[in-house]
């Protein structure tokens, strides 16, 4: 059966390689692959992006979708058992600089929240908690930070486990999973 998880936490809080310390535990033989938001706009984020690529597991693949993330999922279901979308915040800002507004981003997070719901893919999300940090300064931020937010609330809602990172120490928040891991074993 596959599961869901979102791990939350602040900048560089650990989130990336928990994800990926999770993604390691799936059965030997599962096809893996990683959903990648990030677009490549200036030298600090390819940085970023091959510092991702260098720790991912050999042989998992990697689509890169800024925008559509369900529609990419929904592909994605067919071909691979579990799959890191990394990361939320930045698709969120994708389709905020876009244009979008606040209304369509929900709705694009009630479609993943349908898709979680149907438990087609092992899916592993990345994002960050925006409600502990600095008041944003700007109109721009605090829209942001609010509508980051609400994406998060929702896709808590539609996941199996929520955990948080604290300087690289996840902490269960929620967990609506039977006392296994992804291998089947009894905890």
């Amino acid at each position: 059966m596959h599961r869901s998880d979102l791990v939350l936490g602040g900048v560089r809080s650990g989130k990336s390689r928990e994800a990926l310390r999770l993604a390691a535990s799936v059965p030997p033989g599962f096809r893996g692959a990683f959903l990648a938001t990030a677009q490549a706009l200036d030298a600090d984020m390819r940085a970023r992006i091959e510092r991702h690529q260098a720790e991912r597991p050999r042989g998992w693949a990697t689509v890169e979708e800024p925008h559509d993330v369900v529609r990419a999922l929904e592909g994605m279901a067919t071909r691979y058992d579990v799959v890191v979308l990394d990361c939320l915040t930045l698709w969120v800002a994708n389709l905020y600089l876009r244009g979008e507004k606040a209304a369509v981003v929900i709705d694009a997070a009630d479609g993943l929240a349908r898709f979680i719901a149907l438990r087609r893919v092992t899916l592993i999300i990345v994002s960050n908690e925006v409600g502990a940090g600095v008041h944003p300064p700007t109109e721009v931020g605090l829209h942001f930070r609010d509508i980051l937010g609400e994406v998060n609330q929702h896709v808590a809602a539609a996941v199996d486990r929520v955990s948080y990172m604290v300087a690289g120490i996840p902490t269960i928040i929620k967990n609506a999973l039977p006392a296994r891991d992804l291998r089947g074993d009894s905890s």
